[in-house]
């Protein structure tokens, strides 16, 4: 499924940008400047009867940096206009996370 660039728990004394810079390294091998924009809380129901129920924090940043993705966290990227994401969102909706969906409504 597609979703957000990276996602993050932040180690014990770790700030939520801390931790978002990190991992946005560790997972793309990039680094920005980045602003918390918003957080929500979700709770979604899977098929095989798990439930995730999480606080989340949107954060956002710029670079021209291309990433350098860790294999062993990402499996595949691409850019896309946010129109374009909207609009296959609309048309393919299961190929989206739930968070993912609910975070580009809050910021977008």
């Amino acid at each position: 499924m597609w979703t957000n660039t990276c996602c993050s728990h932040p180690r014990p004394n770790e700030t939520i940008k801390d931790a978002a810079n990190r991992r946005l390294f560790e997972e793309m091998g990039m680094s920005c400047v980045l602003k918390i924009r918003t957080n929500f809380i979700y709770k979604t129901p899977f098929e095989n009867g798990l439930t995730e129920h999480e606080l989340d924090y949107v954060l956002l940043g710029t670079s021209n940096q291309n990433p350098s993705i860790n294999r062993e966290e990402v499996e595949n990227y691409k850019w896309m206009l946010m129109s374009d994401i909207k609009n296959d969102i609309f048309l393919n909706p299961n190929q989206y996370t739930s968070w993912f969906k609910i975070a580009l409504e809050k910021v977008f």
